[in-house]
């Protein structure tokens, strides 16, 4: 189906049901969050029911965002609704598994993704990776429902827009996102009180993670890497959140095509790594050959150990394509 074939299929589906559970990846980033809150509010203004729910907390940078009390963290989607006719939509996920909640596959999917590495795991599917966010989608969704966007809801989608763009800086960025996110500044979104909330409000454990990562810093030719040990961590007192963003410090280097960061997973015995391009590589079949996925520029996947093994091995990855 072509995308507003999609987006009617997805709005009929709405009407259809009295209830849903709105759901997004586990360690959830700001798309995540900003745009199940959206899309929550949305289904309550068609008149349905809707409950959030996350596996993980949300990280301290987007604490301000409005509805977050809408939010119930649960282990099992069951936990907050078990009955297995109510709908379960999932944002940017790739399968249930994504998730960290278990017992999914027990209620009817709805699949609404904007990877390259997204797959039609639903029963409703709609897939767009070229939406520079799955915010974008939402909007989508509520301006073909000529639903009202709130101000709650334009800054929870302005949000999501802004930190998944890299501050509008990735190639996922085009006319159409900046005139998306002028509707949304006209709506109630406050640019400029978004961007304290999201970049200038860090707690200080991330700014000392920041500065042990970068101690670390290599690099060869167009690559840059560098790692962060959850001993080094547990030092400096600092969360797995306080990682987010320590790899656009190095892709920001001049010369350097591509980065790494990798961060242990305590008592796992593996590398959680997020990854970079300046569009000369596609780091995403990179990080889909790891078992991961993301976009053009940006991606992650999780590595065995040790730290020198898991380095090699994504850097041989890496090097094959620049």
């Amino acid at each position: 189906m072509k995308h507003e074939a999609q987006i009617q299929a997805l709005l009929a589906e709405f009407c259809a049901h009295p209830r849903f559970l709105v759901t997004s990846h586990c360690r959830p980033d700001g798309d995540a969050i900003g745009s199940v809150l959206a899309l929550a509010e949305l289904l309550e203004q068609l008149g349905r029911q809707a409950q959030v729910v996350l596996a993980d907390p949300i990280p301290f940078i987007f604490r301000t965002l409005p509805g977050l009390d809408r939010i119930r963290y649960a282990a099992s989607i069951n936990e907050v609704d078990s009955d297995s006719k109510t709908p379960v939509i999932l944002l940017e996920c790739d399968g249930t598994t994504r998730t960290g909640l278990t017992d999914l596959d027990h209620h009817p999917l709805i699949n609404i993704d904007h990877h390259a590495s997204g797959r039609p795991f639903g029963y409703l599917n709609w897939i767009d990776e070229h939406a520079c966010a799955v915010a974008e989608m939402v909007y989508r969704l509520a301006h073909a429902a000529k639903a009202e966007i709130t101000p709650s809801m334009a800054t929870c989608l302005y949000t999501a827009i802004l930190s998944d763009t890299g501050s509008f800086t990735y190639s996922s960025t085009h006319a159409g996102t900046f005139a998306l996110v002028h509707d949304l500044a006209t709506r109630g979104a406050s640019p400029a009180q978004i961007a304290r909330d999201v970049y200038f409000s860090n707690p200080a454990s991330k700014i000392r993670l920041l500065g042990a990562a970068l101690s670390n810093l290599k690099c060869d030719g167009q690559l840059a890497w560098s790692w962060i040990t959850s001993a080094e961590m547990d030092r400096i007192g600092a969360e797995a959140e306080d990682c987010e963003g320590v790899v656009n410090y190095l892709i920001s280097i001049d010369g350097i095509e591509s980065a790494v960061f990798l961060r242990e997973v305590p008592d796992a015995s593996q590398f959680r790594l997020s990854i970079r391009s300046k569009g000369k590589l596609d780091v995403a079949r990179v990080a889909e050959h790891f078992g991961g996925g993301g976009h053009r520029s940006a991606s992650g996947c999780t590595l065995d150990g040790p730290l020198d093994a898991a380095t090699e091995r994504i850097l041989a990855q890496l090097r094959t394509g620049l």
